[in-house]
């Protein structure tokens, strides 16, 4: 039987490469968006035979991987695809993770293009945020992990625990959190893979001081009964774990009786509780805390108690109580009352 010799178009690069579904897979996002960044900034395949579907070859993808990595740390989409097509003609298509965005990249307040930002037209609409923090919803919304953690480990190594937690990381999680409530649970995954790798990154800066800290007095950081929400806590440890402050944590919803029974057995400098909704926010716990005393008889200490997070607002004001406004003000008072 005779065979017919391959068509050279078959083979190599163009035939190896991937199909624009493929890469969208690869990249998070629908294939739709992929083409329309090809339309708009002129960013596909190097190759393309007539009458044949479009293939992507390793330098094609690469250019499109540099291009998402740029945008995920706020440089725009227009911006980062020129920046990335000009690395890959030079011979390297992806520039280092660590470069800084070009000069020209746009600040924080400027608007979206209209269905620019990868992962769909404008599906987190922002306002005036810091390039960091557009960046990180961009990456999150392809569920591009990798970008999701480099974003936040260079937020929190470049702007520290507070600027990164307060500028970075809470609008993104906001922006989220409005999209998946405004349209049911569509964006549910979008939140779960953002919220672990915020507590991975804050949970890395986190590591308690232990003996470090000299004499200072721990702080207790907990969440009220029935408070599901963990993430305030992990950036309150962080930043206390920053300044060499020790603490102990016992994350969210701790019991009520286990919460006082802490208290009395590590003698803390504070105990910040988290509440995050007023049905969480327990008055009578926290008087109970703030009165539970240790050391020896005629020299008993107790704690002070900082209320932290929304559910506290508007609530009348329970003597010996502190309510800080933010993460910087909630260590700032923390700090006073951990010293000796």
């Amino acid at each position: 039987m005779t065979r017919t010799a391959p068509d050279p178009a078959d083979s190599g690069p163009a035939a190896a490469g991937l199909s624009t579904g493929g890469v969208a897979r690869r990249l998070g996002v629908s294939p739709t968006t992929v083409r329309s960044w090809e339309r708009r900034y002129g960013i596909g395949p190097a190759e393309h035979r007539a009458g044949r579907h479009r293939r992507w070859a390793p330098e094609d993808v690469a250019v499109l991987e540099a291009m998402c990595d740029l945008t995920a740390r706020g440089v725009p989409p227009g911006e980062a695809a020129r920046t990335a097509q000009a690395a890959a003609r030079q011979g390297s298509a992806a520039p280092p993770p660590d470069t800084p965005p070009p000069d020209g990249a746009g600040p924080s307040t400027a608007p979206a293009p209209p269905g620019g930002a990868p992962g769909g037209p404008n599906l987190l609409p922002m306002g005036p945020v810091r390039p960091e923090c557009r960046g990180l919803a961009r990456a999150a919304v392809r569920l591009d992990a990798p970008a999701v953690e480099r974003t936040l480990e260079r937020a929190v190594a470049e702007l520290g625990v507070v600027t990164s937690w307060e500028e970075v990381m809470v609008p993104a999680l906001r922006a989220v959190g409005r999209k998946w409530a405004a349209e049911g649970e569509k964006y549910v995954e979008v939140e779960h893979l953002l919220s672990w790798h915020v507590s991975t990154a804050l949970r890395s800066v986190a590591r308690s001081p232990g003996a470090a800290a000299g004499p200072a007095l721990p702080v207790l950081l907990a969440g009220m009964p029935g408070e599901q929400h963990s993430l305030p806590l992990d950036a309150a440890a962080a930043g206390l774990s920053s300044r060499e402050l020790p603490y102990r944590m016992f994350g969210p919803a701790v019991p009520a009786d286990a919460l006082l029974a802490a208290v009395g057995r590590t003698g803390p400098s504070a105990v910040l509780l988290w509440a995050q909704s007023r049905a969480t926010a327990d008055r009578r716990l926290v008087l109970q805390a703030a009165t539970t005393g240790w050391g020896v008889r005629g020299a008993r200490s107790r704690p002070a108690v900082v209320l932290a997070g929304p559910g506290w607002a508007g609530l009348p004001r329970t003597a010996g109580t502190l309510r800080p406004r933010s993460l910087g003000q909630a260590l700032d008072l923390l700090a006073g009352l951990a010293s000796p």
